[in-house]
């Protein structure tokens, strides 16, 4: 059978646009697929936001899954149980989101639609996309919708990568086989500048020493970009822009990367008044076992500890591996820096469109947030409504 919507990727986009193109486009459920090689839709989602200890979003109560912006408000009324929202912004407790995206998932019938696979390549036609999966089955659709995150490939210094090959404990918060025992005694450095680490440091500061290496100042927003680049504020005039190089330099320059927001913040401070958190504001430049632990090298001064967790984010350039590069080396148009140059309804061929980081030259530096799925939307749902049955 050819589906009418196959969409790769079942993260946080992938979730929200099935839903939108059920509930928007008309899509029936039964003819749409994710693709997505985690056992459960938002398996990475949950275990990313898992292992830091968030206790609340960044994000506001209307940035969620559901079409309808107030639905988590009315959803978090009626389970009171799950938490609540916090302040500034009505932020919702980590807990309550994903019980709403829960409830979305179960309503929709979505992991009915989860094929546990990996699509290892897309071949596009004039009628649609025919994706070969990693365990030998082909599927085809009339439309494929990239719904790729940039959460596979985390990023490690290349100190860090010597340590781990010496033997020296070291993780990435962020890899899938970290396991974080909260009981583990010792003193752990963390690296990192950014609302991960902070939280990190927030959430062992009291049960082992806690050193938070930064290699710069810490810079204080609310929100990774301002929120202007969700609304016309900003985004009418990046589409005014035509140059794909220019518009990058747009996004790189509009992100807050590596940044806390203040209430992090303000714990942090707390926590490094009271002695639970040591900050050191320095370069590591080295590490090395040392009776079971390591001494890393921080500023040029030896510091000696347990373990280390890396907070350092995510790998940089265009995600999707092999996949995507495969499509871009058929043709399909990339900008400079290697992202999909897109049209307004974000399709990358007349059959395939895109959503996460692979849309944001054309959806600004929300791009791959939980807005930026909403954004996505906006240009997807409307196209897909319309051409249903051609």
């Amino acid at each position: 059978m050819t589906l009418d919507w196959l969409i790769i990727g079942g993260g946080i986009h992938g979730v929200h646009l099935a839903i939108q193109l059920i509930r928007g486009a008309g899509i029936p459920a039964d003819r749409l697929a994710i693709v997505d090689g985690h056992p459960r839709l938002l398996a990475r989602w949950r275990a990313c936001t898992a292992n830091t200890g968030m206790t609340h979003l960044r994000s506001s109560l209307v940035h969620h899954l559901d079409p309808d912006p107030w639905a988590l408000k009315r959803f978090g009324a009626r389970n009171r149980r799950l938490g609540g929202f916090a302040p500034p912004y009505d932020r919702p407790a980590l807990t309550l989101f994903d019980g709403h995206c829960d409830a979305l998932i179960e309503r929709y019938g979505l992991a009915g639609r989860h094929r546990v696979d990996r699509v290892e390549a897309l071949a596009l036609g004039e009628d649609g996309v025919r994706a070969t999966l990693a365990s030998g089955e082909a599927v085809s659709a009339r439309f494929g919708l990239l719904a790729l995150g940039a959460s596979e490939r985390t990023h490690w210094p290349a100190w860090a990568l010597a340590a781990r090959a010496a033997g020296a404990p070291i993780e990435h918060v962020f890899d899938p086989d970290v396991r974080l025992d909260a009981a583990q005694p010792g003193r752990l450095a963390v690296i990192g500048g950014g609302i991960t680490a902070a939280q990190l440091a927030n959430r062992f500061a009291g049960e082992r020493q806690v050193h938070l290496i930064t290699r710069h100042p810490l810079r204080q927003h609310q929100f990774d970009s301002d929120p202007g680049w969700v609304g016309p504020r900003h985004l009418e005039g990046f589409a005014r822009v035509a140059d794909p190089d220019a518009r990058r330099r747009i996004i790189t320059a509009a992100r807050h990367r590596g940044s806390i927001p203040p209430g992090t913040r303000r714990r942090l401070a707390r926590l490094c008044d009271r002695g639970g958190v040591t900050l050191h504001v320095a370069e590591v430049s080295d590490a090395r076992p040392l009776d079971g632990g390591l001494r890393l090298t921080v500023g040029g001064q030896p510091l000696d500890v347990d373990r280390v967790l890396l907070a350092t984010g995510f790998a940089g350039g265009r995600p999707g591996g092999a996949l995507v590069d495969g499509l871009a080396a058929d043709g399909l148009p990339c900008a400079a820096c290697g992202f999909p140059i897109v049209d307004t309804h974000l399709r990358w061929h007349p059959r395939l469109f895109v959503s996460g980081p692979l849309a944001e030259l054309e959806i600004g530096p929300a791009a791959r947030n939980i807005v930026g799925a909403r954004l996505a939307a906006r240009r997807i749902v409307p196209w897909a409504s319309h051409h249903r049955a051609g």
